[in-house]
C-alpha cells in the first residue's frame, strides 16, 4: 500500500458537531474549518441543510456557507436529504451535494421521515438537480454495516441499495458505519461488491469508532482500494437519530496511521492535534481521539 494517496474528507463541522448539545457559534465553526484547511485538508463537509428543529446545531447552515464564500482553496460539501435541502445548498454556494439513504428502512424513516424506497426514488431527481447546477454529487449509504433498530443489515441489501443509487451516476458513493458496529471483513466484502458493479463513481467510507473498530476498518478499506475516507477532528460526532452512535474516527488518528503506513494524505498531523485541543476548549470536554491525548510518535526532537 506504500506510495498510495488517500483523500481525507473532514466532517467535523457537520457530522462532528450535529449531535453536540453545547452550542457552537458560526464563528467557531468557521474557525474549525479554517484550522482544517490550514492543516492541509482540501475537502470539507461544512454543514447540512436540514430542518433546524430536528438538528438545532445546523440552524446556521446559510451563515456558515456565507462565511466561506470566496475561499477557493477547498471544496465545501453540503448534506441534503430532499429537494428543498438541495435548493438551499446550491443557493448557499456549496461545491458538492451529499445525499443520504439508509440501508435499513426503519432507520431511514427515523432519519428522514420516509422509507428507503422513497429516498431512492427521490435520489435520481436530486442527482439531476445537483448536476444541472454544476455541482459534484455524492450519495452515502447509512447503516451499511448494521442498524440500531433492525440489527444486522445483509450485504445483499446494502449492495442492492448501492446498485440502484449508482444508476443515477453519482460522482462518488460512500458506505457509512453510522453506529460503529462494522468489522474489517464486512468492509472488504462490501467494497469488493461495489467495485464489481463497475462504473466511474469514486469510493468513500465513513467510519465511527463506537466499538473500537474504526481504524481497523480504515486499514481494510485502504487495502480494498477505497479512494477517500471521512474523518472528524478530535473524533467528535454522532447521529441524533441513532442511539449510542458516538465518535467518528479522529482525523489526526487516521492521518497518523496512514502516514506511518507509507500512505500519503498531504495533511499536517501536528496541526490537527492543535485543532483537536482547540475544539476541546470549545466543547468543554475532551474529544475521544487518541493521538491528541497520547501525542504523535515519533515525537519531535528537542530543540538544541
Amino acid at each position: 500500500m506504500s506510495g498510495r494517496r488517500i483523500e481525507i474528507v473532514e466532517v467535523s463541522p457537520r457530522d462532528g458537531l450535529q449531535n453536540e448539545k453545547q452550542p457552537v457559534s458560526t464563528a467557531q465553526k468557521l474557525e474549525l474549518v479554517g484550522r482544517a484547511l490550514a492543516a492541509g485538508i482540501r475537502r470539507v463537509e461544512a454543514t447540512s441543510f436540514v430542518n433546524p428543529k430536528r438538528v438545532p446545531q445546523m440552524a446556521d447552515a446559510d451563515a456558515v456557507m456565507a462565511g466561506l464564500k470566496g475561499r477557493d482553496d477547498a471544496a465545501f460539501i453540503g448534506l441534503a436529504l430532499n429537494a428543498k435541502g438541495v435548493d438551499r445548498a446550491i443557493a448557499a454556494g456549496c461545491d458538492e451535494i451529499n445525499f443520504v439513504v439508509v440501508a435499513s428502512d426503519t432507520f431511514n424513516r427515523k432519519n428522514q421521515g420516509v422509507g428507503t424506497e422513497e429516498s431512492l426514488a427521490a435520489w435520481s431527481a436530486i442527482a439531476r438537480q445537483a448536476k444541472a447546477a454544476g455541482k459534484r454529487c455524492s450519495i452515502t449509504i447509512g447503516a451499511a454495516f448494521g442498524c440500531p433498530f433492525e440489527g444486522e443489515v445483509p450485504a445483499t441489501r446494502v449492495l442492492d441499495v448501492a446498485e440502484r443509487a449508482l444508476a443515477a451516476e453519482p460522482d462518488e458513493i460512500a458506505l457509512a458505519d453510522t453506529i460503529g458496529c462494522g468489522v474489517p471483513s464486512q468492509v472488504t466484502a462490501l467494497l469488493s461488491g461495489l467495485k464489481a458493479m463497475g462504473g466511474t463513481a469514486a469510493l468513500r467510507c465513513h467510519f465511527h469508532d463506537t466499538r473500537g473498530t474504526g481504524l481497523a476498518n480504515v486499514a481494510a478499506a485502504v487495502e480494498a482500494g477505497v479512494d477517500a475516507l471521512d474523518a472528524s477532528i478530535g473524533g467528535v460526532g454522532g447521529c441524533p437519530f441513532a442511539p449510542a452512535a458516538t465518535g467518528n474516527i479522529a482525523t489526526e488518528d487516521t492521518v497518523w496511521m496512514l502516514e506511518r503506513m507509507g500512505i500519503s494524505t498531504g495533511i499536517d498531523v501536528d496541526a490537527l492535534v492543535a485543532a483537536a485541543h482547540w475544539l476541546e476548549e470549545v466543547l468543554g470536554k475532551r474529544p475521544p481521539g487518541a493521538i491528541s491525548r497520547a501525542g504523535v510518535f515519533p515525537p519531535a526532537p528537542l530543540a538544541a
